[in-house]
């Protein structure tokens, strides 16, 4: 462990779909309620393409994106309480919200209008330092490395708050529709959680991976009618889906059970089509899920800490952005993308 550089370095793209440039710049000071954190490890995550695609609202450019950030504390704003430098905090696509909205005074502050996502309101993570709300900080449990939390700060807050949240309780029927960047958490946190989780994905070589993370059954979209095997094994009390497919999403549908729910973590423009009889025979619902606020990854990192579950990364240093981007952005990456500082 070294210390904070006093010229950090970021990868910036100083225009909408452009390279990834090295850059030196000086040191931020947090203001008050911020921290500045050592980012040890950042996740890249294909939302970071709609951000250096200029493709989010209010994104400004040249733009230092990443918002799957794992460190440590190394200075504190005025008035942060709680908090003490050399702390082990994750961020995520949480980065702020204003405070005094509706959403924000219930407790929902991931669907603030005001949301401040890092690397989109402000520089993230793809750096070696980052400057914070404090109250989007998480921390990160003994057990994990920075490498193992920063995917868990989005990736995996999204599918754990998204199942903790649903309807299932455990023993029911869950199944995971893809098994990639999300899917293969998806399985491993259902699983761990409960629930008689199935797989769902693309050809039959993918069902012993599936069964590796947990998944008790496995279904092969490419040669079975997903709808029909759930019903024989009883009706999924929830989908989880996490592909960007809107066919393939509309193909779970009919296998959910009474009551049963799709849940949308994968974002996607594709269209789904269902008719009203689906929805009212056995009284289904459809809904999309976001991430998360602090609170939730902080729950995630926990819950993977003591279960076991883990994000299966592949490591690059922070000067190989743009190469590790297009990797991730590509699918040939082993699932998940970080980028490491060696700070």
């Amino acid at each position: 462990m070294t210390s904070t550089p006093t010229s950090p370095r970021a990868m910036q793209v100083t225009e909408p779909g452009g390279p990834f440039a090295l850059v030196r710049t000086e040191l931020p000071e947090p203001g008050p309620g911020q921290v500045r954190i050592t980012v040890e490890a950042c996740g890249i995550c294909h939302s970071d393409a709609m951000i250096t695609g200029g493709m989010l609202p209010g994104v400004t450019f040249p733009v230092t994106t990443g918002h799957e950030i794992a460190g440590r504390i190394d200075a504190l704003g005025d008035g942060v309480a709680g908090w003490t430098a050399g702390d082990r905090v994750a961020v995520g696509w949480y980065g702020g919200s204003c405070g005094h909205c509706e959403a924000c005074r219930v407790g929902d502050g991931v669907n603030c209008a005001e949301l401040r996502i890092p690397g989109a309101a402000y520089p993230g993570g793809y750096a070696d330092t980052v400057v914070v709300p404090a109250v989007a900080l998480a921390r990160v449990p003994d057990e994990l490395t920075s490498v193992e939390a920063a995917p868990l700060a989005c990736a995996g807050v999204t599918v754990f708050n998204a199942l903790r949240r649903s309807a299932a309780g455990p023993g029911d029927l869950v199944a995971i529709l893809g098994v990639g960047g999300l899917g293969h958490l998806g399985v491993q946190f259902a699983a761990k959680m409960g629930f008689r989780t199935v797989a769902v994905a693309r050809g039959p070589e993918k069902a012993k991976l599936a069964h590796s993370l947990g998944a008790r059954y496995y279904i092969d979209s490419t040669s079975q009618n997903v709808a029909e095997e759930l019903q024989k094994l009883g009706g999924a009390k929830v989908v989880l889906a996490t592909v960007t497919n809107g066919e393939a999403m509309t193909a779970t549908f009919d296998g959910l059970g009474r009551r049963g729910e799709l849940i949308v973590a994968g974002a996607t423009p594709d269209e789904m089509t269902f008719s009203g009889l689906q929805f009212i025979g056995g009284t289904k619902k459809v809904y999309g899920h976001a991430s998360g606020t602090a609170v939730d990854t902080e729950d995630t990192l926990r819950f993977a800490a003591q279960s076991g579950v883990r994000s299966w990364t592949e490591e690059a240093p922070l000067e190989d952005a743009g190469e590790a981007f297009d990797k991730m952005m590509s699918g040939a990456a082993r699932f998940r993308m970080v980028l490491t500082t060696g700070l």
